[in-house]
């Protein structure tokens, strides 16, 4: 079974302490619980045909050689004779393939139905997935969905036998420091219960857009994925997903789905077969404290800085963008960058609904339709090549930058597109305050403090009118590889800058 280890930094935490009322609240025993849901969770076996060679399975593939050369002829001539089933060759019946099997864990949340929940990198590339009950029964399951951008799949059991269930709880709900208890499949060894605690809680582990993992130190394994993570109410508040391992064994960190984000994408999958999430059609980045300081950001850093609002997107058509800040989304306000994919993807395809940002120096309300998120999100542009203007590099004063208008020559050097506009940056000066915002030769500045730049006159005077205005930072839309992003770079009191 494969099992997502993830790599983190260790995280130091303080300890309160506790009133005498609150230790007396800690479990005597867990057993009465354990007792109850034991039987409702389940272990997930899957096989997934590999194709042997026939005669020989475990032989290995013919060596080849390289083309052309006088071998190529005589291993190709000497394997097609003593091939089983070849011309010329030993005829011998069809060996069946082998059967790789991995093992992991789930639990029914409907036993009327057969409903059983587990993580989609459990049953992954699976031909048969069979799940196993308490007592041993083994019973054929069926796919109804998956969802490997949360990873979470759902299946379904027909079977006489009868069978327990569990209910999602609301995960909003589990605190730093409450007790959950973990039941699952550790290295296939079946019915396992491990007890802990919730150590943390909005995880990002950089495993995808969603990423909002509880953190627990009730022990995880690899054959727990796809279990679940109980309260003391007996409700599943987690599926449990990764650990962090150096060993591949639990040292107390792993993580759980949270049941709120789970249990809505269940339902889709339980009903659809597939999951409907709302697009916006934007590129963001992060706010930072420099970003907000130059859009003059009320309240410090926060919200979701667009980088670009996607051609043919919903939140172009409904006019956001680039340099909008998104603060408030349905309501929902966007601490950071990372809420806002969530946020958006909890909403319904179709709905109209009201979206706050910055702009211009004060918040404004647009109204957006959203659409579905597209599987394939990528889009292409083509447009007639720019006429040639004579490269006149310029130096920006005191950011540690030269740049130019966009010729044909320079495109063709940093290979840009034809399409492109702006200014290209030909040069950046070793510790400037440009090179430690790794600002490169080839990257486009686009827009200056949210305006539009083609010339580097123009880039010029917005850096001028800034400074008159005792602006700290300047704020800059480039364009590179990795596609566009807002750059902050200092005005003054940075490495000899003007002050």
């Amino acid at each position: 079974m494969r099992f997502a280890v993830i790599v983190l930094s260790a995280v130091l935490a303080g300890a309160s302490l506790v009133s005498p009322a609150d230790a007396q609240r800690a479990p005597e025993t867990f057993a009465p619980l354990a007792r109850q849901l034991l039987p409702a969770v389940v272990n997930i076996s899957t096989t997934q045909a590999v194709q042997a060679r026939p005669g020989r399975p475990d032989a290995p593939e013919m060596p080849q050689a390289p083309p052309g050369s006088p071998f190529e002829e005589f291993f190709r001539d000497f394997f097609n004779r003593n091939r089983p089933g070849q011309e010329g060759g030993p005829q011998q019946p069809q060996r069946p393939q082998r059967r790789g099997q991995s093992l992991g864990s789930g639990f029914i949340i409907d036993a009327a139905q057969g409903i059983v929940v587990t993580n989609n990198h459990v049953i992954d590339g699976a031909d048969e997935i069979n799940v196993i009950l308490q007592d041993n029964t083994t019973i054929r399951a069926e796919l109804l969905g998956t969802d490997p951008r949360t990873d979470v799949a759902v299946l379904r059991i027909r079977t006489e036998h009868p069978l327990s269930a569990v209910t999602f709880g609301n995960s909003d709900d589990a605190q730093v420091g409450d007790w959950v208890l973990a039941i699952g499949n550790p290295f296939g060894l079946g019915g396992t219960v491990t007890a802990g605690i919730v150590s943390a809680r909005g995880r990002d582990i950089r495993q995808g857009l969603y990423d909002d993992f509880i953190q627990t130190d009730a022990a995880i394994n690899r054959g727990n994925s796809g279990g679940p993570l109980f309260n003391m109410a007996g409700q599943v508040v987690g599926i449990n997903t990764a650990i962090y391992s150096p060993s591949g064994g639990s040292i107390g960190i792993g993580f759980s789905i949270p049941s709120n984000l789970a249990s809505r994408i269940v339902v889709q999958l339980r009903d659809g077969g597939r999951v409907r999430r709302g697009w916006l059609g934007v590129n963001i980045q992060q706010v930072t404290d420099e970003i907000a300081e130059a859009l003059r950001l009320p309240g410090g850093a926060r919200g979701a800085l667009v980088a670009r609002a996607q051609e043919g997107g919903p939140a172009a058509a409904g006019g956001i963008r680039s340099g909008d800040v998104i603060l408030r989304f349905n309501g929902a306000e966007v601490r950071e960058m990372r809420n806002l994919p969530r946020i958006v993807a909890d909403n319904t395809v179709g709905e109209q609904v009201p979206v706050v940002i910055w702009r211009d120096g004060k918040e404004e309300t647009v109204s957006i339709t959203l659409g579905e998120l597209p599987a394939d999100q990528s889009q292409a542009a083509a447009a007639a090549p720019a006429p040639a203007q004579p490269a006149r590099p310029v130096e920006l004063e005191g950011l540690g930058l030269m740049v130019a208008p966009i010729t044909d020559e320079l495109r063709q050097r940093f290979s840009l597109r034809a399409e492109q506009n702006g200014v290209v940056i030909v040069e950046v000066a070793p510790n400037s305050p440009a090179a430690e915002r790794e600002l490169r030769p080839g990257d486009v500045i686009v827009e200056v403090q949210q305006e539009r730049v083609t010339t580097p006159a123009e880039v010029q005077e917005r850096i001028a009118r800034l400074r008159q205005q005792n602006r700290g930072v300047a704020l800059f839309g480039v364009e590179g590889t990795g596609g566009q992003r807002f750059v902050p770079l200092r005005l003054r009191g940075e490495r000899g800058a003007p002050g």
